[in-house]
This record gives structure tokens, C-alpha cells and sequence, in this order.
């Protein structure tokens, strides 16, 4: 277990945005990332594999078997101080890595920032590609006022009345409602947000964004119903306006 002292000197915590699709190419991160993080050491990251997959692409001035990383995701402790403590311990900055896009957008990160300003650790975020927000400025809906609603519930009843939440939402306040699926049930939530909703509802589906077999487009759902995309296991994001 990590111990500190209360004169313990800490380093920065930057946060690293990674690419949306494995074949977007290396300039898809800017320099001006490569920049700030060429000579950071120490990694909390989503999945190893996709984190050394960028730390490849970011080109380090330390060898990858010199780095440090730590895992962190939906099934660690939440309570774990430690880890992020020993990752900036000794004034030495950390980067904080996921698996795709910003950190801490949709993403167990947020975890380790809120434990960082709870520490008063210096949190510097880099500036990266957003799915999510890809999708909004490309969807043609209001990007105003909108709302990032996450995972829409497993259960069929409880989805369907999410469902309906949303539609009258983004009716009554003009507001787009943005949400997303693990790929593998996208077209089943597809379906289901077919059959809730009104047929002029208007209905954004944004999938594999960046790659080359990206598709974003927003029709009304009965134009949707004519001719329905296979977005199985493929990253989509959703919304309605």
C-alpha cells in the first residue's frame, strides 16, 4: 500500500485523448499532445492494449517497457485512493489514457479526476476528438441544448419509458438527446427507439465515426423504418430531436 507524507509533492494528472477508430492514422492526435505527454512515464489506463496501441503512436522518449501503467475501469475500486496517489507521487506527472476519444467522457475516468481534485492535483486535459460531440455537429439538431443521457436501461419496459422520456424532452425543450449501446445490441435499440417513437420524430444515428465506413445521418423515424442500417458491433451514437 502507498504511503505519503503531508509534505508529499505531486505532479500534474494530463489527460489524453486517444483515436475513435484503429485506422485513423497517427495525425489524428495533434503534435500539440505528443507535446505535453513525451515525457510522462506513468499511465492510468482503460485497457492496456488499446493504451499501448497509442503511446505507440504518440512516440515517448522512454522505451514502452520502462513505462508504468495501471489499470482502471468499470470493475476496479472506486474507493482506491492509492493508485492515483503513486502515480503522481514524487512530483512526477501521469497521463491518464481511454480506450477510445476524450477521457472521462463516457468513461470510468472521471473517477480518478474527481479523486485528483479531492488531492488538490493539477489536472491538465489535452484536446482530442469526441465522438459524441462528432455527432451532434454532424446530426443537424439543435447543438444549443442538448443532453448526453449514457446507456439507455437493459430491460425492455424500463427502455421503452426512457425511450418516451427522451422524445417528449427533446419536443419540449427543443433539446437533442444524445445516448448510446454497447455494440452489440445497437439493433435492437435501433428497433426499439423505431417503434417508440412518433414517425417525424427525427432520429440522428452516427456510426464508426472517422472511419472510412463511417455513416451520420438524420432522418424522421418512418424514413428510417425503409431502409434500416446494420450498425451490429459498431460503435454508434444516437439522437433524437
Amino acid at each position: 500500500m502507498f504511503t505519503f507524507g503531508p509534505m508529499q509533492p505531486f505532479g500534474k494528472l494530463f489527460l489524453i485523448p486517444n483515436v475513435l477508430a484503429s485506422e485513423n492514422p497517427d495525425t489524428f492526435i495533434a503534435d500539440y499532445v505528443r507535446l505535453h505527454v513525451n515525457h510522462i512515464r506513468r499511465f492510468i489506463v482503460e485497457t492496456e492494449k488499446d493504451a499501448r496501441a497509442l503511446i505507440k503512436r504518440l512516440r515517448l522518449e522512454t522505451p514502452q517497457q520502462e513505462l508504468v501503467l495501471w489499470n482502471w475501469n468499470e470493475h476496479s475500486n472506486h474507493k482506491e485512493v492509492s493508485l492515483l496517489l503513486e502515480a503522481v507521487s514524487n512530483g512526477q506527472d501521469c497521463g491518464l489514457i481511454t480506450d477510445a476519444g476524450l477521457p472521462c467522457i463516457a468513461d470510468p475516468g472521471s473517477d480518478i479526476v474527481a479523486l485528483a481534485h479531492q488531492h488538490q492535483i493539477t489536472v491538465v486535459p489535452l484536446p482530442g476528438a469526441s465522438s459524441i460531440l462528432m455527432a451532434l455537429m454532424a446530426s443537424g439538431l439543435n447543438g444549443q441544448c442538448f443532453a448526453f443521457n449514457g446507456y439507455l436501461p437493459i430491460d425492455k419496459i424500463a427502455r421503452a419509458k426512457k425511450i418516451k422520456e427522451l422524445e417528449l424532452e427533446a419536443i419540449r425543450k427543443n433539446q437533442t438527446q444524445l445516448f448510446m449501446e454497447a455494440p452489440y445490441r445497437n439493433n435492437q435499440l435501433l428497433a426499439d427507439v423505431l417503434k417508440q417513437c412518433n414517425p417525424q420524430t427525427k432520429l440522428c444515428v452516427a456510426r464508426n465515426i472517422s472511419s472510412t465506413n463511417q455513416l451520420i445521418q438524420t432522418q424522421t423515424c418512418k424514413q428510417w423504418l425503409a431502409q434500416l442500417p446494420d450498425l451490429h458491433k459498431q460503435p454508434v451514437i444516437f439522437a433524437i430531436g
